[in-house]
C-alpha cells in the first residue's frame, strides 16, 4: 500500500486529470475529417460523436471515454486499499480524488482550452471500478440508463436519470454507511455535477425540443 498523502492527494489524481482530458471524441472526429466541436451539438462525448460518424465509432467514443475513469481507479484501488476491511479516510480520498480528476479531466479537458464532454461515460468508469463499494450501484444507474433511453429515445433523459438513481442504489446497498461517508458526498457531488451539466438538456426536454435518438440534429 502507498501512505505517502503527497503521492495520494496530488499525483494520483493529477495523473487521472491528464487522462480524463484525452478528447477521445475530438480525435475520432479528426479521424473522419470533423470537429465534432462544430457540428451536431457540439458536444465532444459519444452521443455527438455517433450521431456524426455513425454508431459504431459513438460506442468506440463510449467505450475509451468510459476506460478513462475506469482504468485509474482500478489502479489506485489496486494500490491503496487494505488486505481485508474497508479502506480508511485517507484511502477512500485517494480514490474518489482519482475518480473526480478522471471526470474533471473530461468535463474540463486542457487539450480543448478547459472545456469538453458531460461527464456521464467516465462518470460510469469510476463508479464500476471503485469495487465494490460502487460498482453494484453503477449497474443499476446502467441498467436505468439503457431502460429509459430505449423508452424515451433521449439519451440526456437516461443519462440524468440514471444519475439521480445512483446516490439512493448506493446507500441502500451499502447501508448504514457510516465509515463510507467520503463515498456517499462524492456520490452526491457526482449525481449534482452531471445534472448540472445538462442543465441545457433540462431545459430542450421541457421545451420539447430534445432531439431524440435517430435524429441528426442533437
Amino acid at each position: 500500500m502507498i501512505e505517502d498523502p503527497a503521492i495520494l492527494l496530488a499525483v494520483l489524481p493529477l495523473t487521472a486529470y491528464v487522462v480524463g482530458s484525452t478528447p477521445f471524441g475530438v480525435l475520432l472526429g479528426r479521424a473522419h475529417g470533423v470537429d465534432l466541436r462544430k457540428v451536431g451539438s457540439g458536444n465532444v462525448g459519444a452521443t455527438n460523436c455517433g450521431r456524426a460518424l455513425g454508431w459504431r465509432w459513438g460506442a468506440l467514443c463510449f467505450a475509451l471515454d468510459v476506460s478513462k475513469g475506469l482504468l485509474p481507479v482500478l489502479l489506485v484501488g489496486w494500490l491503496v486499499r487494505p488486505p481485508a476491511g474497508a479502506p480508511g479516510l485517507l484511502a477512500q480520498a485517494a480514490w474518489l480524488l482519482t475518480g473526480c480528476g478522471a471526470i474533471a479531466g473530461h468535463v474540463f479537458s486542457f487539450w480543448l482550452r478547459f472545456r469538453g464532454g458531460k461527464g456521464v461515460a467516465t462518470a460510469l468508469g469510476v463508479v464500476l471500478g471503485v469495487w465494490p463499494y460502487f460498482t453494484v450501484a453503477g449497474l443499476i444507474s446502467l441498467a436505468v440508463w439503457i431502460a429509459v433511453t430505449l423508452t424515451s429515445r433521449y439519451v440526456s433523459l437516461g443519462s440524468i436519470t440514471a444519475a439521480a438513481a445512483f446516490l439512493p442504489a448506493f446507500t441502500l446497498l451499502n447501508w448504514p454507511p457510516t465509515n463510507l461517508w467520503p463515498m456517499t458526498l462524492f456520490a452526491a457531488m457526482m449525481t449534482a455535477l452531471i445534472v448540472v451539466r445538462h442543465r441545457a438538456n433540462i431545459a430542450r426536454l421541457l421545451k420539447g425540443t430534445e432531439s431524440k435518438i435517430g435524429t441528426r440534429k442533437a
